[in-house]
């Protein structure tokens, strides 16, 4: 029987004068010699050391295919209102598309009401801080163009018109990139990536930059310059991260979509903290183009969706082969075959029983309850076992630490700049070595094989998205900066491995706690294989009452 590996820590938690105090004394040559072995012991990085490996690196986990991709059409209007519309309280491209259609209203109209919901939503004693910037003349310019392409019937897609938001990671004109920094960003990016260039193409209303946590280094809503993003199901509570902004926006009922980036779960935490839908596609799938370089072996672009068919659509909009892109060129072409289909006959869903048990009982019966609604809508349950986790979430941490800080090693004259919990990452990701790294790759080669064995067996893996829901931000609910590595490992043990593999992966909702707080499912699938995660996540939402959040802005009147 396989050893199950993967463990809970419990270690204090560090914010306000604490953690800058001990930020700057790990700074300190004298100093970081007596705490950096606990530390990295507790990281785990002995372990991976003393690791014996017969595989070579590998370095990309890319799946190569020889068929030539290429974007899947975006339905027309006409096709769209064929099919029933989703089971979610959110208004949804489905009913932007509709009311502009239908004379309701136009996106002059949204535009206005989209800024002064973003206004109103930084009042009270805890704003959203969903937005690090927007640009009221850009929005305005926008939705004029697109209520005389609606008016004269000539809509570029079913998007057009439709307010999406953008991580602040990702190069949009006329905005500087700041990567959730102080100092990064000083001038407007002179070029959209090529994410945000096919929403402009798409006709998408582009409404500004969404927040994030500083350089996404870790996977919660802070952020000590932009301030911390609050979840709208409760502004005391943490939205998960980085991509926190993208998800409050959405959950918020600022926008139906936005764009994340996931180099750890960095899509799929936030959306299952905010009761959304997230995608991290394959690697490779979406173009990295003009996304800034954080972390380029695990890095994944991705949609967060109001509902699977925003998502789906989105994601049929970003993905593609992209010459700008050369890890994109290998793809096959993008498929959304069944994604909505009504039933899962003949689904084989994986289990590992002991890695999807590992969360908070709620957290738990919520997905085992989802489960049973699988089965009953014809999926096969299979259970399988998986070793070498812990060291698959070593070997993710190694890398991803690593490239970060290569990373900002491009900016020695900014460092003190970084928040304290920034710092501190920093200072163990430098602590890691060239064979650290080298190990971290060769067990990756061991994931990549692992994973492809269980897949000859199921169609996708299902696990919890994360194992806590939405925690308070203790002591102060007003905190913007915290380091909290107990609760990052329950955030991320699900989420990890598919960054490590390149495989895709999706997190959906499945039901809320006594609280009322969201709890997430996560899929993962085969290399491509999207369209199959969607389909999915879309028998989850027919199934679920869908709730609200106690912070929502109605755009749509």
């Amino acid at each position: 029987m396989t050893k199950y590996d993967l463990v809970s820590l419990n270690l204090p938690k560090l914010s306000g004068t604490g953690l800058s105090m001990f930020a700057s004394a790990m700074e300190n040559p004298l100093f970081r010699p007596l705490v950096l072995g606990n530390l990295l012991e507790n990281g785990g990085i002995p372990k991976l050391r003393k690791m014996i490996f017969e595989e070579p690196p590998t370095y990309n986990p890319l799946c190569i295919n020889v068929e030539n991709g290429h974007l899947t059409p975006l339905l027309t209007w006409e096709e769209l209102i064929r099919t029933a519309p989703p089971n979610i309280p959110h208004p949804t491209i489905r009913n932007f598309a509709e009311a502009y259609r239908r004379g309701k209203t136009t996106p002059l109209e949204v535009a206005e009401h989209i800024l002064s919901a973003i206004q109103a939503s930084q009042q009270g004693p805890i704003p959203l801080n969903a937005f690090i910037a927007t640009d009221r003349e850009d929005l305005i310019r926008q939705a004029r163009m697109s209520a005389q392409r609606l008016k004269e019937g000539r809509p570029l897609s079913l998007l057009d018109g439709v307010p999406i938001a953008v991580k602040d990671e990702i190069d949009q004109m006329p905005f500087p990139t700041t990567v959730g920094t102080r100092f990064l960003g000083k001038k407007p990016a002179e070029r959209d990536s090529t994410v945000v260039k096919r929403l402009r193409a798409s006709g998408a209303l582009l409404i500004g930059k969404a927040n994030m946590h500083e350089i996404g280094i870790n996977p919660n809503g802070a952020n000590a310059f932009h301030r911390r993003v609050a979840n709208p199901y409760d502004l005391r509570r943490d939205t998960g991260g980085s991509s926190s902004g993208s998800a409050a926006a959405v959950a918020a009922g600022l926008c139906p979509v936005a764009i994340g980036a996931d180099g750890g779960g960095s899509i799929r935490i936030p959306a299952s903290l905010c009761g959304i839908v997230g995608l991290k596609p394959t690697f490779g799938r979406v173009s990295e183009f003009g996304a800034f370089p954080l972390c380029w072996s695990v890095a994944h672009l991705g949609p967060l969706g109001c509902c699977v068919e925003d998502t789906a659509l989105t994601y049929a909009v970003i993905a593609g082969a992209d010459d700008k892109d050369p890890n994109s060129l290998y793809q096959p072409p993008v498929k959304l075959d069944g994604w909505n289909s009504d039933h899962l006959a003949g689904v084989r869903l994986g289990i590992y029983r002991q890695w999807f048990e590992h969360a908070d009982a709620e957290v738990v019966k919520a997905n085992k309850d989802m489960l049973q609604k699988f089965t009953d809508a014809g999926a096969i349950l299979i259970e399988f076992e998986i070793s070498e986790l812990e060291a698959m979430r070593i070997a993710h941490s190694v890398i991803i630490l690593a490239e970060m800080a290569a990373s900002m090693c491009n900016y020695p004259e900014h460092q003190k700049e970084l928040s304290a919990s920034t710092r501190l990452t920093l200072v163990l990701a430098r602590a890691l070595t060239c064979h650290d790294y080298l190990q971290a790759q060769r067990m990756r080669t061991r994931a990549m094989r692992s994973f492809e064995q269980i897949f000859q067996n199921v169609d996708a893996i299902i696990t919890p998205a994360t194992a806590l829901t939405a925690p308070i931000v203790q002591p102060n609910p007003s905190c913007d900066d915290w380091s909290d590595l107990t609760t990052d490992v329950e955030m991320m043990r699900f989420v990890f491995a598919s960054n490590l593999t390149g495989h895709p992966a999706i997190s959906f909702p499945v039901g809320y706690n006594s609280q009322d707080m969201p709890i997430g499912m996560q899929a993962i699938g085969r290399h491509w294989e999207e369209h199959l995660l969607l389909r999915i996540a879309y028998q989850a939402e027919k199934v679920l009452e869908r709730q609200l959040p106690k912070t929502f802005f109605k755009i749509l009147e």
